[in-house]
């Protein structure tokens, strides 16, 4: 908290907060967001749903076929794009809140392969993870899909086995969060690659397991807190906080303090794990004057 008040209050710099701010967007870009519910049922009454429903209906199903094809590559194209972006992103945030600056350009090119190195990392984690749960759903996919059995609140192999998947998939999502979360940080203090900060990270959980869990507990603490707080905000600002630059900027302390809360927690393991061990000190001035040219 007083790393949040010296970097956002001390003195107050609206640019710097705003710069700090694109980081901190930027390094959670399509990540989150809100969910809006859509029932088609609501817009069955309505004459120009029905009429948009009918021509879609006298479309050449190859057409449609293609259409659809193209917006799911488009759509995996932007996905792509931002998780780039988003793990370029998290390393100009940790820069800005290390080194108390509103900077993107010279993070950005500072910290490329790096960022580029963890895109690829987590591009390869979320394709494995993907994998994992689909071959884990076959064993209650199959009967489903072949029709052999139906799913019913009486089925308990059913029910168990989508639990069971349920609880691994979460799991795989929390365990590769955490992991991530702690390389973002080594990357940043060794100027490594993605490689050996996920082989330091699972080090640092592996011989710290008490430690490490304590952290999280306390940081889904915090989270909760920071939601309720978000939450007030967005209410108190009438949803204007559900724009989502504006919404970061808005909710930058909130921001700030989680990724202060873990960069201060990971420096306590030594310095190869203290991400302001990395600045450069200032020079000492000599008192000696210079000598006189011959």
């Amino acid at each position: 908290f007083e790393l949040m008040k010296k970097i956002l209050f001390q003195p107050f710099d609206l640019k710097k907060w705003l710069v700090i701010g694109f980081a901190a967007w930027l390094s959670n870009l399509g990540s989150g967001g809100y969910n809006f519910r859509f029932n088609r049922g609501d817009w069955k009454g309505v004459p120009w749903f029905q009429g948009l429903d009918n021509t879609i209906n006298q479309i050449p199903h190859w057409i449609l076929l293609t259409g659809l094809g193209v917006i799911i590559a488009l759509v995996f194209a932007l996905m792509i794009v931002f998780a780039w972006l988003r793990a370029r992103g998290r390393f100009m945030f940790v820069d800005c809140i290390v080194k108390n600056r509103g900077a993107i350009a010279e993070p950005w090119r500072e910290f490329r392969e790096q960022g580029n190195s963890y895109f690829l990392l987590a591009l390869l984690a979320g394709f494995i993870i993907v994998i994992v749960a689909g071959v884990a759903s076959l064993p209650f996919m199959l009967p489903i899909i072949r029709g052999v059995t139906f799913l019913h609140l009486h089925d308990v192999y059913l029910i168990c086995m989508i639990a069971l998947w349920a609880v691994v998939f979460v799991l795989l999502i929390l365990a590769w969060t955490l992991i991530s979360h702690f390389m973002v940080a080594i990357m940043y203090r060794r100027r490594c690659l993605a490689l050996e900060a996920f082989s330091a990270a699972v080090s640092l959980i592996t011989n710290y397991p008490g430690e490490i869990t304590l952290y999280c507990l306390f940081w889904i603490a915090l989270g909760i807190g920071a939601a309720i707080a978000a939450c007030a905000v967005i209410l108190a600002t009438c949803c204007i906080a559900l724009i989502p630059y504006i919404g970061t900027v808005i909710l930058l302390p909130l921001l700030v303090c989680l990724r202060a809360f873990g960069l201060r927690f990971i420096r306590q393991f030594g310095p190869d794990y203290d991400v302001w061990a990395a600045m450069p000190e200032a020079s000492p001035t000599s008192s000696i004057p210079p000598p006189l040219p011959s």
